[in-house]
This record gives C-alpha cells, structure tokens and sequence, in this order.
C-alpha cells in the first residue's frame, strides 16, 4: 500500500521574524503610516501568528521605505553631526617648554599657578611640567579630569617632548621648542 506523503505545515514563524514584523509595524507607526491602534492590534497578531502567511498580511500595505534613500539621509546626518563636533572641538595650541626657566612648572585654573588656564575642565592644581635632565617630565597632581599625553590619560609621570600632545581636562595643546 502506497504511502501518502504528509500534508506540510506552513511555514513556522521564529521569534526573530516575529521581531522583524513587529520592528517594521513600530517604524510604520512613526512614520504615521498606521495609526497606534492599528499598531498595537497588529503587535497583538504578530505575537500569535503561527505562519509566516498571517505575519505577512500584517504587514502587507505597509512599505519599507527604500533602504539606500535611508541609507544616505542616515550618512548625511552623521557628517553633519561629525563636522559639527569639529568646529566645536577646541583648537590646539601651542605649550612652549619654558627655557632656562624654573625646574617645575605648575599648571592649573589657581591664579598662583606658572600656567594659568581658564577652562572649567582644568582643576585648580591640575598637572606639573618637571625638568628632568636634558627633557621634561609632565605628572598630574590629582585632578579630576586628568591629564592625557597623545590620547593616554596620565597614571604617573612621563617623559614629554615637543611635538606631544598634551590635554589639561578639555584643554588641548602641543608641546613646542622652548622660544
């Protein structure tokens, strides 16, 4: 006796799908391509969806916009937002060593400092520039921003040279040549 094949089951639905479905619904709905009734009935549905089929007529008058036009609003947006922040950003300046001044040089907002900076970032006691032999040694005194050379925050003193970016809490410079 011939054996029937069973009859197969449509599709069944993972909760991924489901997610997708309902992803799309909520971007429609902010869209104002569907009311939020129509949203929150339609969530109700694609959770008790048992095939692709019923989670396909969710969403079936409601159209993705097209991924590149997105795409490239998504891309416009981040270079604006990019160029932005660089004009923002604060200029470098130039920190010249002191020549044949004192052996330490304190850095901080306190009027008594050697290098006063203005910035709210920079604690009033913030960094020290120590000559050290032939170079200079930049240590932060316990600030509550810290002190960054080339990007790295300061754990302990280190060795500094012209041409080394230094950050005082936001406050940007370049090391230079005494002079």
């Amino acid at each position: 006796m011939p054996t029937e094949a069973p009859t197969p089951l449509p599709g069944r639905v993972s909760d991924a799908e489901r997610e997708r479905v309902a992803e799309l619904l909520r971007e429609s709905s902010a869209a104002g391509r569907i009311s939020v009734d129509t949203l929150s009935r339609r969530l109700d549905l694609a959770y008790e969806a048992r095939s692709r089929d019923q989670l396909g007529e969710l969403v079936a008058d409601v159209r993705p916009r097209r991924r590149w036009l997105s795409a490239l609003v998504e891309g416009a947006s981040a270079l604006a937002a990019e160029a932005e922040a660089a004009w923002r950003r604060p200029r470098i300046e130039r920190l010249a060593f002191p020549p044949g001044g004192p052996d330490t040089v304190t850095i901080g907002r306190a009027p008594g400092s050697d290098c006063v900076l203005s910035d709210p970032s920079v604690s009033r006691r913030h960094a020290e520039l120590r000559a050290d032999g032939d170079g200079w040694v930049l240590a932060d005194v316990g600030s509550t921003n810290g002190t960054r050379l080339n990007g790295w925050r300061l754990t302990g003193p280190a060795a500094v040279r012209a041409g080394d970016e230094v950050t005082f809490g936001s406050a940007r410079f370049r090391l230079g040549p005494p002079g």
